[in-house]
């Protein structure tokens, strides 16, 4: 049970906790459901329109001043540790453990950024001096800084209601560059959102930015995240979600009088390859690996590895038996939200009817809001005739594809789309086997993984976390790790200004 006495179910615009809109309710695993203002374009308006006004002063402060204000955000977080695992546990079904180990990773990155803005690198300052002799034309003088571009719309994700939601990675990138952010809080867990929210307002206070610099609008409707791509006044969006919310969102971007960026992270379903000598070897233990990267988190991370590329023969088959006796160890979890267990047992039904595909783990007939393992078996060529199976079941499901030879396995990473990760599970013996994938694996994840299993995202200065589309609609960009602060960013140039009129940072 959580107490939510202390939660008001409102918004935070202009830093006041208000109403407007309708009304949604909770649906918690456990504990009181609770009313929750469903904000729409209005709610999205006010709050644009307060970022905008805070930009004007929150754009041009020190990068000790964001740093300042973003270690005072984890302070803020931690002081409400207890009551964010609490509620977040019981919204999502989460295990404590696993919220208050990501509680870490959001405070963590807040003062990852903080320390990167203070080092000043990111901000790539160029300067070419005047050279007023050089013949045949002199050179002015210039000057190049990347500035933040203006107030950044950020939606909050399901499956991590704090790394990747109100004060997650999006957010913490955009604060970082000196742009404002309004999020759009997911309704699947309401009551976390706002108790981090509630944790920026008090960091607002105590740093003294602008009321404006951060907004929060609670919604279930499609019409605010509607509202927030396509307000005039937010220059970016960050987002991390299902591939038809976001290619809906990502279109709307587009299409706007002035688009603007989308970094929407869609999706994958990160191969893994495993290549002949390490089958050999050891086989059985890499299927069991598997099994339980597949099943971590009843499958729910964008990094889930939900197809395996395995070579026919025994070997490929003791990497199978092996799975399927973990697996069938693992039972029904409970899922996220009703509409994330709904969309998945939809995808294990999808999968079971394609011709071809034998099932090796059954799907099972899970309780309401939860599921259950199921594993799938495939030939190369019938993989290659049926592209639907490339579609992401999220949640504890994969494919193992079994192919004849490396021809066949080139064949098979040839017709993946874009991806965030892939996998190379291999010993020394297989160096020239890894050597003819990776050209083409190269072109198609963002990041490479050898011997390891993709679930887990390292927050670092040389993470990766985005890949060609469809797994992000922006191949150049991630949204984790220290470069993601460029996604806010613009370079711009001055010419010949006076030292007075330079942003500080560029004066000598």
């Amino acid at each position: 049970m959580y107490d939510t006495a202390n939660l008001t179910g409102q918004h935070l615009i202009d830093g006041v906790w208000t109403g407007g809109g309708g009304q949604f309710r909770s649906a918690p695993t456990r504990g009181k459901e609770r009313d929750f203002a469903s904000g729409g374009a209005a709610e999205i308006d006010r709050a644009a329109q307060a970022a905008e006004a805070a930009f004007g002063l929150y754009g041009w402060t020190s990068r000790e001043e964001r740093a300042a204000f973003l270690e005072a955000i984890s302070d803020e977080i931690e002081v409400r540790g207890a009551a964010i695992t609490a509620i977040g546990s019981a919204e999502t079904g989460l295990p404590e453990a696993r919220l208050d180990g990501e509680r870490g990773r959001t405070t963590g990155q807040l003062r990852l950024f903080a320390a990167h803005i203070r080092k000043g690198d990111y901000l790539d300052r160029r300067h070419d001096p005047a050279l007023p002799d050089r013949q045949p034309l002199p050179r002015p003088d210039l000057r190049l800084i990347e500035r933040p571009v203006g107030p950044v719309g950020v939606f909050g994700a399901s499956n991590f209601p704090l790394a990747f939601s109100t004060a997650g990675g999006d957010t913490a990138a955009a604060l970082a560059a000196g742009c404002p952010v309004v999020v759009k809080g997911h309704p699947g867990h309401p009551g976390t959102g706002e108790i981090v929210a509630q944790a920026v307002a008090a960091a607002i206070e105590k740093t003294g930015m602008p009321k404006g610099t951060f907004g929060f609008v609670q919604s279930a409707t499609n019409e605010a995240g509607a509202a927030l791509v396509t307000h005039p006044l937010i220059r970016a969006v960050g987002f991390t979600g299902s591939f038809r919310g976001g290619k809906a969102l990502f279109d709307l971007a587009c299409a706007r009088p002035e688009p603007i960026p989308f970094f929407g992270e869609l999706g994958s379903i990160n191969p893994v390859f495993v290549l002949p000598a390490a089958l050999a070897a050891r086989g059985a233990d890499l299927g069991a690996g598997w099994a339980g990267s597949l099943t971590m988190g009843v499958g729910q991370f964008c990094t889930n590895p939900g197809v395996v590329i395995l070579p026919a023969g025994a070997a490929g088959d003791a990497f199978a038996a092996a799975a399927q006796a973990a697996l069938a160890a693992t039972g029904e979890q409970t899922m996220l939200t009703d509409g994330i267990a709904t969309a998945f047992a939809r995808g294990v039904e999808r999968t079971a009817s394609v011709a071809g595909v034998t099932a090796t783990v059954a799907p099972a007939d899970a309780a309401r809001r939860c599921g259950a393992p199921a594993v799938f078996e495939v030939s190369g060529a019938d993989w290659l005739a049926n592209p639907g199976l490339a579609e992401e079941m999220f949640g504890p499901a994969g494919i193992l594809v079994r192919v004849k030879d490396l021809p066949d396995m080139i064949d098979i990473a040839k017709s993946f789309h874009g991806q965030l990760t892939a996998t190379l599970l291999m010993d020394d013996g297989d160096t020239s086997t890894a050597s003819a994938l990776l050209p083409i694996l190269e072109r198609k994840v963002g990041r490479i993984l050898a011997n390891g299993f993709p679930t887990g995202v390292e927050v670092c200065d040389s993470m990766v976390h985005g890949g060609p589309y469809p797994a992000s609609t922006n191949f150049g960009a991630t949204s984790v790790g220290t470069l993601s602060i460029r996604r806010f960013l613009r370079p711009v140039c001055y010419q010949n200004l006076p030292e007075a009129l330079l942003p500080a940072d560029l004066r000598t």
